[in-house]
């Protein structure tokens, strides 16, 4: 079979491809092993997320949510984790999102968390759900004012002609609640939990040769471990 390289003869901006290609670096933080895994991922991931936060990291609990649109293309965006409830993992939007319509076609999506400083990936896939509205408005009460109001005025996703009409809509709302001392729940936002079918831990480690570590259910209480190549 003839390999093909890419041609050294690159159209556009060839300093930037140049400093792309160039940019390097050697993980040497930690290792991650058969003896010092957790056997269960959730506890795992308890552990990673912790040593994240106490590490002081900018938003550990952002997640790269992968899904599918309806025309089968892949689609993907940062979303915040708010909680792991029940082995799920939650998350909150707008139920009239791009995001959303995805996973009412199709529920299967992924979550990757990336945290470069601890030199450590965690990708997840699983089966999404809605939560109730009982649970979903229980989040919503915690939330700023300001951010529940963002989330009665904000037609997320949708084209707006101007940050100005933005706005006027977040002033109307808030004028519209200004006497109710609490912010009922908006009839299409809510949350979602992520219900786990597969775990991957990623260390980064020297020579490129990373600690990778996949986790499969095979019961209900218990998981197969596998060694991944880098």
């Amino acid at each position: 079979m003839k390999i093909e390289y890419p041609s050294q003869e690159f159209e556009g901006p060839k300093i930037v491809s140049t400093q792309i290609m160039e940019l390097r670096k050697e993980y040497s933080l930690a290792a991650l092993d058969e003896d010092t895994i957790e056997k269960n991922p959730f506890v795992q991931f308890e552990k990673w997320f912790q040593e994240a936060i106490n590490a002081q990291l900018t938003e550990p609990n952002a997640m790269h949510l992968s899904t599918v649109n309806p025309d089968g293309k892949p689609s993907g965006r940062i979303v915040l984790l708010k909680g792991l409830i029940d082995n799920q993992f939650i998350f909150y939007t707008n139920y009239e999102s791009p995001k959303a319509i995805a996973l009412s076609h199709q529920p299967f999506a992924a979550i990757t968390f990336f945290w470069p400083e601890l030199e450590r990936q965690i990708r997840i896939e699983g089966i999404v759900s809605k939560l109730s509205s009982g649970a979903s408005y229980e989040y919503f009460k915690l939330r700023p004012r300001e951010s529940q109001i963002s989330a009665w005025a904000s037609p997320q996703s949708q084209v707006v002609n101007s940050r100005k009409e933005l706005e006027a809509s977040w002033a109307a709302i808030q004028e519209k609640f200004k006497d109710i001392p609490e912010i009922p729940l908006p009839p299409n936002w809510g949350g979602y939990g992520l219900s786990p079918s597969r775990f991957e831990f990623w260390q980064g480690r020297k020579n490129r040769l990373h600690d990778r570590f996949l986790y499969i259910p095979i019961t209900d209480n218990s998981w197969k471990i596998q060694r991944l190549a880098p």
